[in-house]
């Protein structure tokens, strides 16, 4: 077994009178590296579904731990919770820096750069040395942790450069019956720790939910680990009087899980004038009892939340709503802004500007299944912006961040994704790593200021112990 423990050196020197300020302190590791090497949700690390089923190759991608799992620095302006499992802080306390095991070329005035000189392997560990410059990595640092070296690139996007805190562990092609499609790509929840998997569905006035054992953490006599042996376990209809999904062709609606004890079903049809009439739907997940309605909401230009439409050979979708802590957020006809609606009184109901107008395409590759607003975490994430909890936009270069097609929210276990999606009879499940995770957490003592008058340079040593277990 393996402790680390690790020290770090921050460094501010005025470069006016060459005033140099050192604060020195200690860290915490959290459970990140264990997880990491140490869990095996879905099997996603075996190789079980043929030529079709591609992987992560770890060494230079993960390995070694140093610098590449562990290869990246994050500056927060508020002291972070000193837990094991805190792997990722809430985005109210959103970086003011960053930085990556290379060298910054871009003009992302956040991300500073490694001293690829300094830094260097030890005998039992890594030496970190980062640099940021005056005008990189300004403002209130009062904590910083070692992140992923992807995770330390651009963070969760950036004005200046594209890139993805995704990083795809598995793409597993799926070999099923459109049926059985359909009902991975309604998939709105994914309980990891009793391994079930429900699935809403919506047709002729009537919603769907369906309950199914999944093999995520063990695997039956029976089972495989290719989404071939999904396990009903219950059905649930229920007959609705008001709610209903608009259209015919291609039905507009989207349900979505409240995070709450309860999943929401919603609807509309796009409006670029006056009013806008939303339908929906909240199921108590405990014992499936439900109520309905409709709402008015004055003035608003919505696009529709979302659609799903079967088809005889590849389900199509598109989302373009999320939930988050009891509000709706969809995005505005114009893309100009998204929509906040409380959804326990839909009067409360604000229009967030952009500041800009929104390319507003898809998250993920185009294709029949798109996503042109997801979550992950407390972080709304569209094409070119996001929106961290506090209903902060910001603007980032346009780009997706997936090369796959998402039909389905992305499921969060620890630092691991999945979700189902696919594109015009190319159906796949996907694992992702969620890269900006936390690998240690250091308070600093007192917190610093970082101006454009200091330039910072931070020396982070990492060491590791073997001990009995």
């Amino acid at each position: 077994m393996r402790r680390y423990t690790g020290s770090l050196t921050v460094e501010l020197e005025d470069v006016n009178t060459g005033v140099v300020e050192t604060v020195s302190e200690t860290n915490m590791v959290t459970n990140l590296v264990n997880d990491l090497l140490g869990m095996n949700p879905m099997g996603l690390f075996y190789k079980c579904s043929g030529q079709y089923d591609d992987m992560m190759v770890w060494n230079d991608e993960m390995l070694p731990i140093c610098p590449n799992m562990i290869g990246g620095i994050i500056l927060f302006p508020s002291a972070l919770t000193e837990q094991a499992g805190n792997i990722y802080p809430p985005s109210s306390n959103m970086p003011v820096g960053y930085a990556s095991n290379d060298v910054n070329a871009t003009g992302n005035v956040k991300r500073g750069s490694m001293n690829l000189v300094e830094s260097m392997a030890l005998a039992d560990g890594y030496k970190f040395v980062w640099e940021f410059t005056p005008s990189q990595g300004n403002g209130t640092i009062a904590a910083i942790g070692l992140t992923s070296k992807k995770g330390g690139a651009n963070l969760f996007g950036s004005d200046a450069a594209v890139d993805t805190t995704l990083l795809l562990l598995r793409q597993n092609s799926l070999d099923l019956t459109v049926d059985w499609l359909n009902t991975l790509f309604r998939a709105i929840e994914v309980d990891f720790e009793n391994g079930l998997l429900y699935s809403i569905a919506y047709a002729s006035n009537t919603v769907t939910v369906t309950r199914y054992r999944i093999p995520i953490f063990d695997v039956g006599l029976n089972e495989k680990l290719d989404d071939t042996t999904l396990t009903l376990e219950d059905t649930t209809v229920l007959q609705c009087s008001t709610f209903r999904f608009y259209g015919s062709y291609t039905p507009y609606g989207i349900f979505l899980d409240g995070g709450d004890g309860y999943w929401y079903g919603f609807a509309n049809q796009a409006n670029s004038s006056g009013n806008a009439t939303m339908l929906w739907i909240k199921i108590k997940k405990s014992d499936m009892t439900f109520t309905e309605g409709s709402w008015t909401l004055s003035n608003a230009h919505l696009k529709a939340v979302g659609s799903f439409r079967e088809d005889s050979s590849y389900p199509n979708t598109q989302r373009n709503a999320v939930l988050r802590n009891g509000y709706l957020y969809v995005l505005g006809y114009d893309n100009d802004g998204v929509y906040k609606i409380n959804i326990a009184n839909p009067t409360d109901i604000t229009f967030l500007s952009f500041g800009f107008t929104s390319e507003a395409k898809s998250i993920c590759t185009s294709g029949s299944c798109e996503v042109r607003l997801m979550m992950i975490g407390d972080v709304i994430i569209g094409y070119d912006f996001i929106i961290d909890v506090s209903d902060r936009v910001e603007q980032t270069i346009g780009g997706t961040r997936m090369s796959n097609n998402l039909a389905t929210p992305l499921f969060r276990y620890k630092e691991f994704l999945v979700g189902w999606g696919g594109s015009y009879g190319n159906e796949y499940r996907y694992n992702f790593l969620f890269t900006p995770y936390l690998a240690t957490i250091c308070n600093l003592s007192q917190a610093v200021v970082k101006n454009a008058d200091k330039t910072m340079k931070i020396t982070y040593t990492l060491t590791e112990q073997v001990v009995s277990s």
